[in-house]
């Protein structure tokens, strides 16, 4: 346990901590390691919190949690859960989220984990509280517990007609415990607060502009920021004469290696001070692949142990899923059907780009470093910030305030790194804000990948035989869902050219679209309807009942207007199930592709907001479209060719079709997070649509850049 989180804990004051605690930590534990010099057993391993619940004297409600807030509404639901467990108004819980030397150590906000994960953590905290509370107003007024109820931030007694706030029964104690596994946590089909659509905390500032993002942080004295960028990837630095850029009113010039950056009171002159700097540069080595080109390469490479590169996601290889007789069984096979899918690499395109505030002080340990930046992993950048530039873990704090969308892109610190840099060169500090097209040329992207299926089935439609092969995209969702005895499904990492990384549903999204697509390729060849292939071959009951419940929704198997088509897609991750149908217009003359429509169903076992929760899978939708009709980054000899957005296609209002979101409220089961999963059906869906309306089946993401080849 740092010094500094310890102080911290010191600071709480009277009142009741509540912690989770991992081990055989005990309250007494918690309680020498808040204060040294208590006696009685050895101090609990702090590092191990998960989060922190304080209830204080003054009726306050804070809690501390390692995740942070990307405009996903975990400050709101997490908050509703708590609040639900501790019979609290919502308006009382304050969130402290993402900040290093107040929140205990959290893995990251990613990975749809947020809500399986820190929910049940806080609720158990908030009951843990709750029946501590009950406790102390049994003791102070001494009676027996079963006349208690806590609600609206107090313990009444209803048997005598009293009631004492919170505040009251902690005033002058310092009760620190564990959670308490035998706190009765309350059904969700009883929530009062959680379980309905609360406005989101903080609404108000957002639309009005008044919360601050990173790229709003302001500090005494601060400079502002530009970095020296490479003309390609990999390209070393062989000199620079950056002379002319000191001349620049009060610029200073950091040099450390092969960064070089500068700061200056105004980013206007920033911006001259680095264009005026000359640089001779040496490409990278060896020949590079281009978009045109990558597809075989992508096949053809491994990457080497020690580059760093390649892996998909960050995931080896490993050895292959092997169930049944895939070849004897493709061989028996009445129908079979191979096929090759292809996604290109695209950009995460974040409201917000990156941005970092980075200020270096000295006590007399030496020098601290605090850096306000957007990131999904504060404590991942924490990590690289230390190995940087070699500093203890107490040396460094990151800050996260609540930031601008982040989509799996902001996961990596390079942005906390340089604002550090020049903070400490300049010794100020400095504001560090990329522009657009250094977003789209220095980030990571999602992976570009090859997909081989090759399936084998039964007169009637029935799946015998499915063989897979992901290159470089990722492991993530490849095992098939379908009820399928023969299987072999392998990921193959491949040496990538680009810089990749995690993207919203990682490889999810490309392995659903390769195995929506042949499947529906599948039952085409055996002339059956495509929803009714899929339930023939689906077993699980909750994946069938969001496939029956967009179908219902969306009107399946009614007749359409010439030149349009329908499709069907959807799956299951990180335990949500979703189907997506769509209903596409496609021009034969220009190659158009509009959505007319859609319709998702949800299920992620109990909704905590349904708002929220709707939001999600609406944005999910809007940003699958982009993914599968238009967009990919273009590059060539290590340059990214398409790096504005003037040449790189998001969606626009005017490619939004209207969007109906349908969901499963299993109160019986456990809430799952719901930030990725809806928005694997997208791109199945208009493929199987597009073949729907004109007979063309197109298998590569994107689909119609450009237009659709109709001939």
């Amino acid at each position: 346990m740092t010094n500094s989180r310890r102080d911290f804990l010191k600071t709480l004051g009277s009142g009741i901590a509540i912690a989770l605690v991992t081990g055989d930590a005990t309250a007494q534990g918690l309680h020498r390691a808040i204060h040294p010099g208590a006696s009685g057993g050895a101090p609990a391993p702090t590092d191990q919190i998960a989060a922190w619940l304080h209830v204080g004297a003054d009726d306050s409600v804070t809690v501390y949690t390692g995740k942070v807030e990307v405009g996903q509404g975990i400050r709101t639901s997490l908050a509703q859960e708590l609040a639900e467990e501790l019979r609290v108004p919502l308006a009382s819980v304050h969130m402290i989220m993402g900040d290093t030397d107040l929140t205990p150590y959290d893995m990251g906000t990613f990975g749809s984990m947020s809500t399986p994960r820190m929910g049940p953590i806080l609720r158990k905290a908030g009951a843990s509280a709750r029946e501590l509370l009950i406790d102390l107003a049994a003791a102070k007024w001494r009676v027996g517990r079963e006349t208690l109820t806590a609600q609206l931030g107090a313990v009444v007694d209803r048997a005598h007609g009293r009631r004492a706030t919170y505040g009251e029964l902690t005033a002058g104690r310092l009760l620190v415990e564990t959670m308490r596994d035998d706190a009765p946590l309350t059904p969700a089909s009883a929530w009062m607060t959680a379980g309905h659509s609360l406005p989101r905390v903080g609404a108000l500032d957002v639309v009005t502009g008044r919360h601050p993002y990173p790229s709003d942080i302001t500090r005494p004295g601060m400079l502002h920021g530009k970095v020296l960028r490479a003309p390609s990837i990999g390209a070393t630095m062989q000199s620079v004469d950056a002379s002319d850029a000191a001349s620049v009113n009060d610029a200073i010039v950091v040099q450390d290696g092969q960064f070089v950056g500068v700061a200056a009171p105004r980013t206007a002159d920033a911006e001259r001070a680095l264009i005026s700097i000359r640089a001779t540069w040496a490409p990278a080595p060896g020949p590079q692949p281009s978009s045109l080109d990558v597809y075989d390469y992508l096949k053809r490479t491994r990457p080497a142990p020690s580059s760093g590169r390649g892996g998909g996601e960050g995931f080896g290889g490993g050895e292959p899923f092997v169930q049944g007789d895939v070849d004897g069984a493709l061989k028996s096979a009445a129908h079979t059907l191979a096929r090759t899918y292809t996604v290109a690499y695209i950009a995460h395109v974040p409201l917000e780009p990156r941005a970092a505030v980075a200020e270096w002080t000295t006590d007399d340990k030496g020098p601290k470093l605090t850096v306000w930046t957007g990131t999904q992993r504060p404590f991942g950048v924490k990590e690289e910030l230390m190995r940087a530039f070699d500093l203890a873990d107490d040396r460094v704090r990151v800050i996260m305030p609540d930031t601008g969308s982040g989509y799996g892109g902001k996961h990596t610190g390079e942005c906390a790194i340089e604002a550090a840099r020049l903070a400490r060169g300049a010794r100020q500090p400095v504001s560090l804000v990329w522009t657009r097209e250094e977003e789209f040329r220095w980030a990571y992207f999602r992976p570009a990948g090859v997909i081989d299926v090759n399936a084998g089935m039964t007169a009637d439609g029935t799946l015998t035989a499915w063989a897979f092969d992901n290159y470089n995209s990722g492991p993530a969702a490849i095992r098939p869902m379908y009820a399928i005895a023969n299987q072999r499904v392998e990921y193959h990492p491949s040496e990538s050219p680009l810089r990749q990384g995690s993207y919203r549903g990682l490889a999810a999204t490309a392995n659903h679209f390769a195995r929506e697509m042949h499947v529906d390729e599948m039952a085409r060849l055996v002339g059956m309807d495509t929803l009714a292939f899929r339930l023939r071959n689906l077993a699980d009951e909750r994946l069938r009942a969001v496939f029956q419940t967009a179908a219902d929704r969306f009107g399946w198997g009614k007749p359409r207007a010439e030149g349009r088509g329908v499709g069907i897609a959807g799956g299951f991750e990180k335990g949500g199930y979703i189907a997506t149908a769509i209903e596409v217009a496609v021009d034969r003359t220009s190659g158009s592709v509009k959505l007319v429509r859609g319709v998702s169903a949800f299920d992620c076992g109990a909704v905590v907001n349904p708002d929220i929760l709707r939001n999600q899978i609406e944005g999910a939708f809007i940003q699958g479209i982009g993914g599968a009709l238009f967009e990919a980054i273009d590059f060539d000899h290590g340059v990214i060719r398409n790096a504005h957005l003037a040449q790189y296609r998001v969606p626009r209002f005017s490619d939004v079709p209207d969007v109906e979101v349908v969901l499963i409220d299993r109160k019986d089961q456990t809430p799952m997070g719901a930030g990725e999963t809806p928005i694997f059906g997208v791109a199945p869906a208009i493929g199987a649509a597009i073949f729907d309306a004109t007979g063309i089946r197109v298998r590569q993401l994107p689909m119609a850049r450009g237009g659709l080849r109709t001939s």
